[in-house]
């Protein structure tokens, strides 16, 4: 059965080459498998019907029965028509079409009895229903009944080749029938005795053809855990193999180096947190196993500290140590900051980026091999084949998810051994979207920021007090501070309402003219250079204002600047606005983010806005946001990209499953690590057929 699966689409009853190819290129549907697995994303209650008289304009999709008693035309050019009079006992109703006239007129004969399905609406106070789904009441009785009609997303391509919703659950119908519900079950007999869960052909036929409520949400629960279930099942399996089996390079020693930074250098007390999180990284790298952990903590939580004195203990045990950031900028902010801690050390640190020059690359290059050179501060330029390292034990990667998983593969390779590996991020990760994103990961988090930050205020304003902010500005800059204002778009886009830059540019020259006033400008299709001229000139205080898109998201460090304003704030995702917020605070004086919004908010956006002036912990933001939003969606998944596709659990909704099913799979794996006994071969099979194909990169992260 499970062979009959993998049937190409075009051999169901019903679809054929032609509407095969759209299912392809459309929903991704190229096997029964995949039709199967095409889940409804909403149902209607086909339990009632509405007599004609009771319908009105206000009431959503309902059904009636009835016959058509005539056909005929209205309208000219594109406004014609075809309208059909409907009839029951208590009155008539116009069906109106556009499309496909000749298909219903030939399909729907007068004088016999239809279901009608749609929504109504009214024209010249006449009630009608457009482009409604008709069936005879005959084959209605054939078909699998279902008290919820599933609703199937389809595209505008599919409808006008009239492949609709209806026309998927006629499909699914014809497949079910062909299996006869003959499905092999894919989990184990204990497991769904254990967890009481529904049995898969049932749990298939009700998420399609539900009975009742009940029914559907049993089915809707069972489907949902196995696909959670396997996800984890298989993080964990690496997970344990990974730490059982991979080696790591011994760090035994915490030496002259780190002592010497800590007593001598150390710029202040390490919080409660850091000092958590550098006892969980030295237990990893005395442990005799690879370390392979995520670092997440907000901006400003002292992660390059913690990098640091990681890479000082590699140091003290005679390897090198790596650090990679996904721009020249950020790259170029961090060995400015590990030269200034190490000031004073006999540590050599190096920075190499796209735009080094051939000489220094020849020189870094030499010193690496002579394991002269202890640290290595760049960008992809470090992945390039011509470096290669005497000695590398430690690879430490800034904003992981902005760099291709293979592009990260790339640095282990340059070694004969896998170094360990620390990936950070700024963007702070929700617990469930961890556990499955960086499932197989260790996760330390640096949840407390150093003392004596002032929290950044946060205040909302509409476009119409606009002059308000102008003015707020201007005595902002009096005092010797410095704004950024960020655009979502660079220029005016037809399909949204939104600020764009250039247009603020025009605006904000004007208010602020030159020469009392001098503003830069950085935006992602700028030329490096003329970026980071615009940059250094903000950088060096010689710019009150930066213009700028999302591009100073991330690794812009300037602590005079003080005002962050995000034009358009709605445009932004949670995440993304606590990192831009996360630009200003980096001083000793009052720190501010201002959201420009529209006059009129949607509740979401609203719901957001209130957000982010209520807390600036970025974990509970990060949580708010998933929940929003879903994961899709959420800055940096969609780069790394979410490596499995989701058919039916949401990663935002079903936190509470995800640590449930975390959990059984722990203990699987515990009890049974290779998944050899009898009860588990099922689950074995199964792994390997959903995940063969998927390259593990579980020991880089």
């Amino acid at each position: 059965m499970s062979d009959f699966l993998v049937t190409d689409i075009k051999f169901l009853p019903g679809v054929g080459p032609k509407r095969a190819e759209l299912l392809n290129k459309e929903l991704r549907i190229f096997t029964y498998r995949d039709l199967l697995y095409y889940f409804p994303y909403r149902y209607i209650d086909r339990t009632r019907f509405y007599k004609i008289s009771e319908l009105n304009p206000d009431l959503p999709f309902v059904q009636v029965k009835g016959m058509i008693t005539r056909y005929y035309t209205e309208g000219k050019g594109r406004g014609k028509r075809l309208v059909a009079d409907f009839t029951d006992d208590t009155g008539s109703v116009k069906l109106v079409w556009f499309k496909g006239t000749k298909w219903i007129m030939q399909t729907y004969v007068p004088d016999v009895e239809y279901i009608v399905f749609g929504k109504p609406g009214i024209f010249n106070g006449i009630i009608n229903i457009i482009h409604p789904e008709i069936e005879a009441s005959g084959k209605v009785a054939e078909r699998i009944s279902s008290a919820f009609q599933a609703q199937y997303s389809t595209t505008e391509n599919l409808k006008n080749h009239f492949i609709t919703s209806r026309t998927i659950s006629k499909l699914l119908g014809n497949l079910l029938k062909q299996i006869n519900f003959g499905l092999p079950e894919t989990l184990p007999d204990y497991i769904l005795t254990r967890y009481r869960l529904m049995g898969l052909q049932q749990a298939l036929l009700k998420i399609h053809f539900p009975s009742d409520g009940s029914e559907l949400e049993k089915a809707r629960h069972r489907l949902k855990f196995e696909e959670l279930f396997y996800i984890q099942l298989n993080l964990i399996r690496y997970k344990n193999n990974r730490s059982t089996k991979l080696k790591g390079f011994l760090f035994s020693n915490v030496g002259k180096n780190f002592n010497n930074f800590y007593y001598n250098n150390l710029p202040f007390s390490l919080t409660n947190a850091q000092k958590r999180v550098m006892k969980e990284i030295r237990r990893d790298l005395g442990s005799g196993r690879q370390m392979n952990r995520l670092l997440q903590g907000d901006v400003g939580s002292g992660k390059t500290l913690v990098a640091l004195m990681s890479m000082l203990i590699a140091i003290d045990n005679g390897y090198q140590a790596c650090l990679m950031a996904p721009t020249e900028i950020l790259a170029t902010q961090h060995y400015n900051t590990l030269t200034k801690m190490l000031e004073g050390l006999n540590i050599r640190v190096r920075l190499l980026t796209g735009s080094s020059k051939k000489t220094l690359r020849k020189e870094i290059s030499e010193s690496l091999l002579d394991k002269s050179l202890n640290i290595l501060v760049g960008t992809h330029a470090l992945i390039e084949e011509n470096v290669q390292f005497g000695n590398l034990g430690l690879v430490i990667i800034d904003e992981q998810h902005r760099f291709g998983v293979a592009q990260r593969a790339r640095l282990w390779q340059k070694n004969n051994n896998v170094p360990h590996v620390l990936v950070m991020t700024a963007t702070p990760i929700p617990r469930t979207l961890a556990m499955t994103l960086y499932g197989d990961l260790d996760v330390s988090a640096i949840d407390e920021l150093p003392p004596g930050r002032i929290p950044v205020k946060t205040m909302h304003f509409f476009d119409s007090e606009r002059n308000k902010v102008y003015g707020f500005i201007r005595r902002q800059i009096a005092e010797g501070r410095q704004i950024y204002i960020v655009y979502p778009l660079i220029k005016e886009s037809e399909k949204m309402d939104y600020k764009d830059l250039e247009d603020g540019w025009d605006t904000i020259s004007r208010v602020f003219p030159s020469p009392d006033y001098c503003i830069s400008i950085v935006h992602g299709k700028m030329k490096p250079a003329m970026k980071e001229e615009s940059m250094m000139l903000f950088k060096e205080g010689k710019a009150h204002i930066l213009i700028a898109t999302t591009v100073i998201e991330v690794g812009v460090d300037i602590p005079n600047a003080s005002v962050m304003i995000i034009e358009s704030a709605e445009r932004f995702g949670l995440s993304q606005l606590h990192q831009l917020r996360g630009r200003v605070g980096r001083g000793s004086d009052q720190s501010y983010c201002i959201l420009m919004t529209s006059d009129k908010l949607s509740k979401e956006a609203s719901s957001r806005i209130e957000v982010m002036i209520r807390t600036s912990d970025g974990f509970e933001i990060a949580e708010t946001d998933l929940r929003l939003r879903g994961p899709g969606d959420i800055e940096g998944t969609m780069q790394s990209g979410i490596p499995f596709d989701l058919k039916i659990a949401d990663l935002g909704k079903d936190g509470q499953l995800i640590e449930y099913v975390r959990n059984i799979s722990e203990n699987i794996i515990k009890e049974d690590p290779m998944l050899e006994k009898n009860q588990n071969i099922i689950l074995k099979n199964e792994l390997r057929r959903l995940f063969s194909k998927q390259q593990s990169w579980s020991n880089i992260s």
